[in-house]
Formats: structure tokens, C-alpha cells, sequence
């Protein structure tokens, strides 16, 4: 819980982590709490009164030290210090156990965790308590209807624990259990893939952990067994861009974890016409897919359209992700309207079309295609691979009637079956559902030339004619 309140920063956010915990815990503990003895929407004085003791000091002027000398009430909660909320008032668990746990978690050395231990969360100026409120505000733990004040949430409404940040947590408890051997294999693998989640870089650190406490430094890297396997993934971003694309990453996943949501607003490069254009858009999901990192969302899209689009991160231009509230004008009706009614597209939807149809551009229409190969070429490059679940072996004898079927069109199905009934019966042809204009699947019937014929759609085999012609263009005056 510390972990996901301090949105992967724990080391620099431990002590307000805990204030946060403890609020949270009073606010909503339906045995100990104080559901019943605050009203549904109260102030921070309120608030004050019910979390300190009845001598403690008031005034906005003093500072920490000032106030814990003058609170003369030992039982004060100014007075307990991290050790005894964490191990003695709420949160029952062992505190050795618990100290690995954070170590782990922020890096922080033993003896700067000792001194945190040691300190009083609580011996603070009544700012800070204030700025607590307006941070679980911001967490989705408390609605604030007006300056000043503070409303309770339905059980509903409130914020479920990062299930992501849940697991990582698991996992680092059971890397305990690997072998020196597994251990350098998972090492090498999660290092290859980090990029696409930093937060595994807390497993990372932990396995180096592992593998330096079981040898000395300089046996270190003579007890290294020699990589085997590598993983190469292409991820074609500076690590400038990189630490860019994080960012936006971290604050798309904070949204995520903070019901009710919103709505995300940005600046964005078109690649083609060197120009930006501002997008206000429901971010849905990411993805990697070949050498960059997407998100898929749903709004106003780069021609003033309402619909999905895939966004590049790496060609976002704005320095932050402008996040807007339901309630916020700029927000397209459309999409206020499917947040009212609950039909927010979602994940689920997007992993559906994308196995209706081969392409990343999953909002794009779809389209049958139809390739030629020889059999020899075939064999050893095409046969008993997996292109998309539509991507299948057809017999020649089928095209007729796979086209009569599925192009509506009179003048292209004509155009076709002309072309059928010229091609070799004993060559290899395939069919699959694409999305018309993707770019992924350009790229893939362009490194099968000039092997494989494109015979539908017509649009995209016009389109391989004049590339081809392009290319034999560049070799004329060699």
C-alpha cells in the first residue's frame, strides 16, 4: 500500500506514504475508523480535531518542533513515532520482515530506515496534513466539493490497489527460492524487456542483490556463466526519449489507478506534415509493437474526429499529459455521455479487433488478402508460420470463390478472378483479413518481394506495382 500511495517513489515519499495510510485507514476502517463520528463532508479542522489529542496546538504559525513541545498529551499521535504505527497501532506484521520489504523497495541503506523509524510522521505543521487531504483527493480516496472541504466516498467509488504493483511485490518476495543459475537467466531476460515496464527494474535490483551477496565483488563477474540465449527487441528511442516515454508511461498509469479517471489532453507530432495538433482523448491501453511504445485511445483525434487512434509516445510534444476531470468543458460530450452511461470503450474491445484482422491500426476497415507465392519459397519462409489467425493456406480452386463472397465491389471481383484464372495453379496462395493502410502489414509484404504477389486488394497490389517500379527506377543508371 505504501508503495502504490507513493506511485512507485517510495524512497523520496515514505513518511507521507504513512500519513496517507493512517488517514485513509481512520477515514474508512469500518471498526476503528471514524466513519461515524465526521460528518460526510468536513473541513480540515474537523478533521484536526479527531486526529490529534485535545491539547494539541492549533495555531498555523508554529512550526514542527514547536508543535510537539507544546503538545503535552504523550499519547498524542504527533508523538508515535514510524516504528510504532507501522509494528504496534494498525498493521500487524514482523518487522524484520518489513524492513527487507522496504529496503527492497527504495534502495534506501539500513541505517537511513533506522533514522525514518525513528521519526514522528505526525510532528508536522498543519499544512502538511492539509496538503495529505488534497493529496488523497487527487488518489481518489476523497472528493473535495468546494475550498476547503472534504467528502467521504462510497465503497464503490474508491480506488482499487495497483494489482501490477501487488504482483511485483510477490514476485520479489519469491525470487528468494531460484537458484544462482535461474537467477543470472531471469537477470539477462528482464533486463532485455525493462523498457517496457520500468517497475521491473525493482526485480532487477533485487536479483543483482542476489547474485553480489553470493559472491564477492571481484569473484562477481568470474562466477558470470556464459550467455547462451540473447533477446534482442528493437526499441529505437534515445535513452533521453526513454526517460520521456517513462514519464508519460507513469503518469497514463497513475490516471488509470485513480477512479473515476478522466480524460487526456496533449500536443502531438504528425510525422508526415512536420506539424503538431492538439488531442483530447480517453487513454485506454499500451502497447510495444515494433521498436516504439503506444497508446491506444479513444477522442478527438488528429484530424478533429471523434474515433480511435493510436498514439506514438515518443511523438507526444507536450512536456506533461494535461489531465481533465469528467466535469471539465473541454471534455467531448461523446465521451461524457459513454462515461454516464458506462460504455467506455475498453481493453477488451481493442483485443478483440485485433484478432478480427492482421494490423496494429485495429480502427482501420477490414480488408481480404490474397497472396501468390512459389512453392519452393513457400516451404522454407511461409509454411508453419503464424502471420495473424486469419493467415491461412488457401487452395487455388477456393479463390473464386473466396473473392465472388467477399469483394462487393463488381469491378474489382471481375478484375480478380482475371487475375485467378492467369496464376499458377501449382504456386502457394494464402489469405488473411487486414487492416486496410496499416503500416506493419505494408512493411511485411514488402520484405517478402519479390516472392510474394499481392493479389487483394487491389489497392494495396497498385500500391507494391509503384513501389516496384520506384525501386527499379533507383537502379537504372548504375
Amino acid at each position: 500500500m505504501l508503495q502504490w500511495l507513493a506511485a512507485g517513489q517510495l524512497a523520496n515519499r515514505l513518511v507521507r506514504s504513512l500519513r496517507l495510510l493512517v488517514l485513509i485507514n481512520k477515514l474508512y476502517n469500518s471498526e476503528t475508523g471514524w466513519k461515524d463520528k465526521l460528518p460526510i463532508t468536513f473541513t480540515y479542522s474537523q478533521l484536526r480535531d479527531r486526529l490529534f489529542a485535545a491539547h494539541h496546538p492549533k495555531s498555523e504559525k508554529l512550526n514542527a518542533q514547536q508543535i510537539a513541545t507544546l503538545c503535552s498529551e504523550r499519547s498524542c499521535i504527533c508523538h508515535q513515532t514510524f516504528a510504532e504505527i507501522v509494528f504496534e497501532q494498525n498493521f500487524q506484521q514482523p518487522d524484520t520482515q518489513w524492513e527487507d520489504e522496504i529496503i527492497l523497495l527504495t534502495g534506501i541503506e539500513q541505517k537511513q530506515l533506522q533514522d525514518t523509524l525513528h521519526k514522528c510522521p505526525f510532528a508536522t505543521v498543519h499544512r502538511s496534513i492539509r496538503d495529505d487531504l488534497k493529496q488523497l483527493v487527487k488518489l481518489g480516496w476523497l472528493y473535495s466539493p468546494g475550498q476547503g472541504k472534504y467528502r467521504y466516498l462510497t465503497k464503490q467509488e474508491l480506488p482499487k490497489v495497483s494489482t501490477s504493483t501487488l504482483a511485483t511485490t510477490n514476485n520479489l518476495n519469491s525470487l528468494s527460492y531460484l537458484s544462482e543459475e535461474q537467477t543470472w537467466e531471469l537477470l539477462r531476460v528482464l533486463e532485455s524487456i525493462s523498457f517496457v515496464q520500468p517497475n521491473l527494474s525493482l526485480i532487477i535490483g533485487k536479483l543483482w542483490e542476489r547474485i553480489t551477496d553470493s559472491f564477492s565483488v571481484g569473484r562477481l563477474y568470474d562466477q558470470d556463466p556464459p550467455q547462451r540465449i540473447f533477446l534482442h527487441l528493437d526499441y529505437i528511442l534515445s535513452l533521453p526519449m526513454q526517460d520521456r516515454v517513462d514519464n508519460y508511461q507513469q503518469q497514463i498509469e497513475e490516471l488509470w489507478r485513480k477512479p473515476p479517471g478522466g480524460v487526456m489532453q496533449f500536443e502531438y507530432w504528425i510525422a508526415t506534415q512536420e506539424n503538431k495538433v492538439k488531442v483530447t482523448v480517453y487513454p485506454v491501453c499500451l502497447h510495444y509493437w515494433r521498436r516504439a511504445k503506444y497508446l491506444s485511445a479513444y477522442g478527438i483525434d488528429l484530424n478533429g474526429n471523434i474515433g480511435w487512434h493510436n498514439y506514438r509516445l515518443d511523438r507526444i510534444a507536450s512536456d506533461r499529459l494535461k489531465v481533465l476531470p469528467w466535469g471539465d468543458p473541454l471534455v467531448p460530450q461523446q465521451l461524457k455521455q459513454m462515461w454516464r452511461t458506462g460504455d467506455l470503450p475498453t481493453s477488451e474491445y481493442i483485443a478483440k479487433e485485433l484478432k478480427a484482422a492482421w494490423g496494429f491500426n485495429f480502427y482501420l476497415k477490414k480488408e481480404l488478402l490474397i497472396l501468390r507465392f512459389p512453392a519452393d519459397f513457400a516451404k522454407w519462409y511461409v509454411d508453419n508460420t503464424t502471420r495473424h489467425l486469419t493467415f491461412r493456406e488457401v487452395l487455388h480452386d477456393q479463390l473464386p470463390q473466396l473473392i465472388t463472397q467477399n469483394i462487393s465491389h463488381a469491378q474489382e471481383r471481375q478484375q480478380l478472378l482475371k487475375i485467378i484464372s492467369q496464376s499458377p495453379q501449382e504456386d502457394v496462395y494464402y489469405m488473411a483479413w487486414i487492416r486496410a493502410g496499416d503500416i506493419n502489414v505494408s512493411m511485411r509484404l514488402r520484405e517478402w518481394r519479390p516472392n510474394g504477389e499481392v493479389i487483394a486488394p487491389l489497392s494495396i497490389r497498385q500500391q507494391m506495382i509503384s513501389e516496384v517500379t520506384q525501386e527499379l527506377e533507383n537502379y537504372q543508371h548504375c
